[in-house]
């Protein structure tokens, strides 16, 4: 019997990691889109965990492509402020579990590189990839260093995501993802609440095709603000909206409550009705019961004496 630390997950809610419906949404509408125009290039990812995002990435690799995963894994940190990282929020990582995962859903698993992302250059040739997902070390340092990689390894219009881009927990991200969109011709296509997805090509052009993907969903919600004279794209998932489906069967649950209300208004005015006759019945009796007993006291009276 399998225990419940080994079990194997069977769908992607079932593997552990940080990776919400609307960025499923967007990494699987941007790959499709690539796959579409014919683009060519391998995927990286930069930062693992245990294996969510790289799964649904695996699903997009072709034939002839190669799938590159590093991350530190269960290894030592390259100095004491990543290893510090790595204990306090990975310390259940391990290469071994990242691969049970993945081998789940994917019958042969991506080049892995176990160490620190640096290294990551000597295994991938410059534009050759099509699509790079950074999210590894929260430091500025690092991720500087990460999407420096990633501007080598894409060409022009590849594209570029990267985790954690705004938490608050994650101000080094931050600054190094803003810092390159202002000094190192980062283009932001869109943003959802943990990722932003960019391009070193025509991020304008993405976002034509973007807008209408969106414009036809009603399962996310976005928006259009302009940014440095530029225009960038918010996308959230709208769980509080619902389908046309569920509108309908809540319309129809509505005019159904509606109609049950309206009943039991007639029922309780009919009661109403009912309880005031018999109110007024009552009284009526009573009345009459109060004059007549005196008279009937008085008949009796004289026979009494």
């Amino acid at each position: 019997m399998i225990s419940e630390e080994t079990r194997l997950p069977t769908s992607l809610d079932d593997v552990q990691g940080w990776f919400p419906k609307v960025d499923q949404l967007l990494f699987t509408w941007f790959l499709e889109r690539q796959e579409r125009r014919g683009d060519e290039g391998d995927l990286v990812e930069l930062g693992s965990y245990l294996g969510k995002s790289a799964i649904l990435m695996g699903r997009h690799l072709r034939e002839g492509e190669t799938f590159t995963v590093c991350d530190l894994f269960d290894s030592d940190a390259p100095d004491d402020s990543n290893q510090a990282e790595m204990k306090g929020s990975y310390a259940t990582l391990t290469r071994t579990a990242f691969e049970a995962n993945y081998r789940a859903f994917h019958d042969r698993l991506p080049e892995i590189v176990q160490g620190p992302t640096s290294q990551i250059l000597d295994h991938v040739e410059p534009e050759s990839t099509r699509f790079v997902h950074v999210d590894a070390s929260h430091l500025y340092e690092h991720v500087h260093g990460d999407i420096r990689a990633a501007h080598v390894m894409l060409p022009p219009d590849g594209l570029l995501v990267c985790d954690d881009y705004r938490s608050e927990h994650t101000p080094g991200v931050a600054a190094a993802v803003w810092e390159s969109v202002a000094d190192d011709g980062l283009r932001p296509i869109c943003v959802t609440t943990q990722k932003l997805y960019g391009t070193w090509g025509d991020a304008g052009a993405v976002q034509d095709e973007l807008l209408e993907w969106l414009a036809g969903r009603d399962d996310v919600w976005h928006e259009v603000q302009q940014v440095a004279g530029h225009g960038l794209v918010r996308v959230k998932g709208n769980s509080a909206r619902p389908k046309k489906d569920e509108v309908r069967r809540l319309k129809e649950r509505l005019a159904d409550s509606e109609d049950r209300l309206a009943r039991a208004e007639a029922r309780l005015a009919r009661a109403r009705d009912e309880l005031d006759s018999v109110r007024n019945s009552v009284s009526f009796k009573v009345g009459r019961s109060a004059t007549a007993l005196p008279r009937a006291v008085r008949r009796r009276g004289p026979r009494g004496d």
